[in-house]
């Protein structure tokens, strides 16, 4: 059972997935979304699903859904980071259910660290802008660059939110302003292009993002418009935090340049979200889920591990906690 965030914030409707038909779709037209919750939905999605195959096909399909559910999105790495924690193990269906359920669990505890060590960098009454949703929505729980703005208002500091819209799929005014207003944090929604005239005006603290893959060096892979917001924050001196599990570091893919970008419908930017169409019939659109944040204009990222300085993320271990 999941939201189905396609529908916020008007409805809260509840989804129960059975099929691998109905999983693969729920992941690839965002019905759920953000890096940790699409890689512990698979891991629960595979051990739902293996419950369900006959003892003579058991190793093969298993392999199967769990390919077809990785290939749903190719640039979070959190997805296959999860499957491949998945298939590690023993592969009958209890085991299964218990490393779903482990990696479920993980994942609260590592955003509620993320949340404590991003809440160190921030002060009572700082302003901070975000792009897209990386809260509560695109998790378990606390999610990854909202995670230091719930801590924070837990320890009883006072963050005001500045949230962009996102464009084309607006993840920023229907998930971030939704999930920030019902839990009673302030909370600013601005358009995507208004980011550079708010940076300017002296008034954001720092800027806090989420990230769906990070390369060896630190170039980071993040919601379309990031690279933007980066350029922006480094121009006027605002200091742009990602905010992630350490799982999302890829260390086989040397620098951003290999991270595949997932190209998305072109009904996404001509008609998603409004009755009628938006652009002419024909017209070609270039509809990137991605862009990619150079290293250099990251001042850390803020991990279940503590606040890594890009220069020093190829310097820790993928494997020591």
């Amino acid at each position: 059972m999941l939201i189905d965030q396609t529908h916020l914030p008007g409805e809260l409707k509840i989804l129960t997935l059975h099929t691998i038909e109905e999983m693969e779709a729920a992941i690839c037209t965002l019905q759920v979304r953000g890096a940790p919750a699409i890689g512990v939905a698979a891991a629960i999605g595979l051990a739902v699903l293996a419950r369900e195959i006959i003892e003579g096909e058991y190793e093969s399909k298993l392999r199967v859904y769990a390919e077809r559910l990785r290939a749903t999105r190719p640039t979070a790495v959190n997805l296959s980071w999860a499957l491949d924690r998945m298939l590690a193990g023993p592969h009958d269906p209890e085991s299964l259910a218990l490393q779903a359920l482990a990696i479920w669990e993980e994942d609260i505890i590592t955003c509620r660290r993320i949340g404590e060590h991003g809440s160190a960098l921030l002060h009572d009454s700082d302003r901070v802008l975000t792009h897209c949703n990386a809260g509560r929505l695109a998790a378990v729980r606390y999610g990854t660059a909202l995670a230091p703005i719930y801590v924070a208002a837990e320890q009883g500091k006072k963050i005001h939110v500045y949230a962009d819209e996102t464009r084309p799929l607006l993840q920023g005014a229907r998930l971030t302003a939704y999930e920030l207003s019902e839990a009673g944090i302030p909370v600013t929604l601005l358009c995507d292009n208004m980011a550079a005239s708010l940076l300017q005006s002296g008034k954001i603290s720092a800027v806090l993002v989420g990230a769906d893959r990070i390369a060896r060096n630190g170039d980071t892979a993040n919601k379309i418009g990031s690279l933007g917001l980066s350029i922006l924050a480094r121009n006027y001196d605002v200091p742009f935090y990602v905010c992630a599990p350490f799982s999302t570091v890829d260390f086989h893919c040397e620098e951003g340049g290999r991270i595949p970008i997932e190209q998305r419908a072109p009904e996404e930017v001509t008609q998603a979200w409004y009755k009628e169409r938006m652009a002419p019939a024909g017209v070609e659109v270039y509809n990137p889920a991605f862009d990619i944040i150079p290293h250099e204009n990251i001042a850390a990222f803020v991990t279940e591990r503590g606040v890594i300085r890009p220069r020093d993320l190829s310097k820790v271990s993928p494997c020591n906690p």
